[in-house]
């Protein structure tokens, strides 16, 4: 092995014992997590799998943590990779010094790292470059050398005087010089670094209107605020207003601090005649090469905080809209609201199985209500409809106060509840649903997943892009593919933690579990038509192009239920099946108690027995001891189940009937930087600002709240005007 290839191993393994410690710090774990977190990512482990299976080896880390962890350590990485390119490619030119190794080595983010790249990168053709091929380098090294500065600058620049090579007098080659000087300054990476810091501490965004005319930014037309103290949602809103022509966007800062500290840097705090010169040519610098650049920098930083602050958002909200309890057992009929098209309605049985679907025309006041009442009672009647879930998009006022008057007229009880039905449209349209209704059309099929969505939330959302799904803050905006990918997580952890039933899940949901790509999914979904349901979690391996590793990442998520074997129906792991089975026996009972539930004092007969004694029989440790505990208490448990059920109407009010200081129930729709919206049953949601969310100082209002929360709420004001409700979750 040669010495330099010994180097770069070192190297490696030097940068790799770095990126643990960071990763400790960063994230105040133990050295032993990180590093055994890294090994079973490397070893091509899922995320829901580590953080449900092996909790003995990272400690716990729950599958937020697990991410943040994955997504800092491929950052890390490439920034360790782009050291070394960097490294490289200045080595390449010959001019790679000691110094430059060490504050490379030294660098923590990519645009530090640009900043040490940015002298020795190839440049297009600029003023300093022209200066540079007429040969005024030399008089550029004269002019800010510390000890040998000329005299007389106009004697030395005379020197340079070349009708060939178009310097015609002593000035142009002063100024030839200074455009050399000034971009050395503003490719000097402790000046950049420096003045980044400054501007990103004390400068401000300053906002103007393009126009007088009234616009949702009219806030922002006369505006300024600190950069340090920019809300994420405030910077998107500022970008967007810019985006569509209403908005012009400057970053402020102290120019003049800025200017005085390059000169006393490049004149070395001295007062010289050549220094004039160099404190001409600083200004220029930072005016027309650093302030620009750093302007476009600072506002790209800004962007890309706000933007991951509203994926964290929009992340949480979509985890407690994908985790809301299913409305289990009761037949449901899915209304779709609409003016001139009428409203489409889909009756479905408990299992999600269509019984009948329908149209009514009720929202105009030139509808036949009473027709649309005597078709909607018949369709209740002859299906047994229990509850009615009614989207919430366009007509749903007018729909709600049609089915709240009409289920008042039933003999039997009837319940109705406001569905978010954000992404229904995008749903119905899709191929994948005209493969599941090919003989509905679009508004049909809106219907049924409106009336599904109460039955299983997780089951129906999955069909649709997370981005689709409204629960955030200009997602629009964002990146689309950082925001997928986030999303895409959320879901992946929500389906995992849910687990999935084998036999009945839709491939769409099926590609969310651990292991499971779409290609997998519609295997398993094939394998099942051609042979009938799964009935062991073993029978998995028949499927194709499911493999050994697939299968130890998607088991344990996967349930089948009335299967052969009684633990193929738990969260327990067919790696913890055969520990699963001993402690049974040692503790007294048989797979019998566990599928009858008699045997909720395990715990107890654990602790009489001695859980360390009980760990090294097992040969397990004591958290996989309690999470299989756990899972033969409650086989096919769905932890959504403890959550509390949807609020249920069976009347409405009016925005006109809300009154100050009144008390309701309301459910959380929308959880955004600046407060909550809160759906309290009158078409419009009232906001729960973040100053009324509670008693104590809270950093965000997600650290209280999620979407589908139910919560009661006082009203605080009323506009009618401007249909504005205000509410307040203090001292009820």
């Amino acid at each position: 092995m040669s010495e330099t290839t010994v180097t770069n191993a070192a190297k490696g393994e030097s940068n790799e014992e770095n990126i643990v410690k960071k990763l400790c710090d960063e994230l105040e774990i133990k050295r032993w997590q990180a590093e055994n977190t890294i090994a079973l990512i490397d070893d091509g482990n899922t995320i829901p799998f580590i953080a449900r299976y092996r909790k003995e080896a990272t400690g716990s880390l729950d599958d937020t943590a697990l991410r943040e962890f994955g997504t800092r350590l491929a950052y890390l990485r490439s920034l360790s990779d782009k050291k070394a390119e960097t490294e490289r490619l200045i080595d390449e030119q010959g001019k790679l010094t000691p110094e430059i190794s060490k504050a490379i080595a030294a660098a923590e983010t990519l645009s530090e790292l640009e900043d040490i790249y940015r002298p020795f990168r190839p440049k297009r053709r600029t003023r300093a470059s022209i200066a540079k091929e007429r040969g005024l380098e030399p008089l550029a090294a004269a002019l800010t050398s510390r000890d040998k500065s000329p005299a007389d600058p106009i004697a030395e620049a005379a020197k340079y005087v070349s009708e060939e090579k178009g310097v015609a007098a002593p000035e142009d080659a002063l100024n030839g010089a200074m455009d050399i000087i000034a971009e050395e300054i503003s490719d000097n990476a402790e000046y950049r670094g420096t003045l980044r810091r400054m501007t990103s501490e004390n400068g401000s965004i300053t906002v103007k209107g393009t126009s007088e005319d009234d616009s949702v930014y009219s806030l922002y037309y006369d505006f300024s605020e600190p950069l340090s103290k920019l809300p994420p949602h405030r910077v998107l809103a500022i970008n967007r207003g810019e985006k569509e022509g209403f908005l012009s966007v400057k970053i402020s800062a102290d120019d003049e601090k800025a200017v005085r500290y390059l000169i006393r840097k490049t004149t070395h705090n001295r007062r010289t005649p050549a220094s004039e010169y160099v404190s001409e040519a600083a200004e220029d610098a930072y005016k027309r090469l650093i302030a620009p650049s750093l302007a476009t920098e600072l506002r790209a930083d800004a962007t890309e905080a706000a933007e991951e602050s509203s994926i964290k958002v929009f992340g949480k909200n979509l985890k407690g809209l994908l985790m809301q309890p299913p409305v289990k057992g009761r037949t449901v009929m899915g209304f779709d609201p609409g003016y001139r098209t009428g409203c489409k309605l889909a009756v479905v049985d408990p299992t999600g199985k269509v019984l009948d679907t329908g149209i009514v025309y009720c929202t105009l006041p030139n509808h036949d209500k009473e027709k649309a009442e005597n078709v909607l009672r018949s369709m209740i009647e002859k299906n047994g409809v229990e509850i009615i879930s009614i989207g919430n998009g366009t007509a749903s006022k007018e729909s709600e106060i049609f089915v709240s008057e009409l289920i008042k007229k039933l003999d039997r009880k009837v319940y109705y509840v406001m569905t978010n039905e954000a992404g229904a449209s995008v749903y119905s349209a899709s191929e994948l649903a005209a493969e599941e209704f090919p003989d509905y059309d679009v508004a049909l099929r809106s219907a049924v997943s409106i009336a599904r969505r109460l039955q299983d939330p997780l089951a129906e959302l999955v069909k649709i892009d997370p981005r689709s799904i409204g629960v955030g803050q200009y997602q629009h905006d964002m990146n689309k593919k950082k925001l997928g990918e986030a999303l895409s997580g959320v879901v992946e952890d929500c389906v995992n933690s849910v687990g999935v039933d084998l036999n009945t899940a839709s491939p769409s949901l099926l590609s969310y579990v651990a292991g499971i790509n779409k290609t997998v999914a519609k295997n398993i979904e094939k394998y099942r038509l051609e042979n009938g349901s799964f009935k062991t979690r073993r029978e998995l391996l028949k499927v194709p192009k499911l493999g050994a590793k697939a299968f130890e990442q998607c088991a344990g998520f996967l349930r089948v239920p009335g299967g052969e074997y009684y633990l193929d129906n738990t969260s327990v792991h067919p790696e913890s099946y055969k520990a699963a089975e001993k402690l049974i026996s040692e503790l007294g009972y048989t797979s019998d108690d566990v599928m009858s539930g008699s045997i909720k004092d395990i715990k107890k007969r654990e602790d009489k027995y001695g859980r360390e004694k009980l760990c090294e029989l097992l040969g397990i440790g004591d958290i996989t001891l309690t999470d299989i505990t756990d899972s033969i208490l409650k086989p096919g448990r769905d932890p959504r189940d403890e959550l509390p059920q949807p609020v249920l109407r069976s009347d409405i009010l009016s925005i006109e009937d809300l009154k100050p200081d009144m008390v309701l129930d309301g459910v959380v729709r929308n959880v955004i930087d600046f407060g909550a919206f809160v759906d309290i049953g009158v078409h419009q949601d009232g906001l729960v600002h973040i100053s009324q969310i509670c008693d104590r100082f809270i950093k965000h209002p997600t650290d209280v709240l999620s979407v589908g929360d139910n919560v009661k709420v006082r009203v605080l004001s009323v506009d009618t005007a401007k249909k504005r409700i205000s509410l307040s979750m203090r001292d009820i």
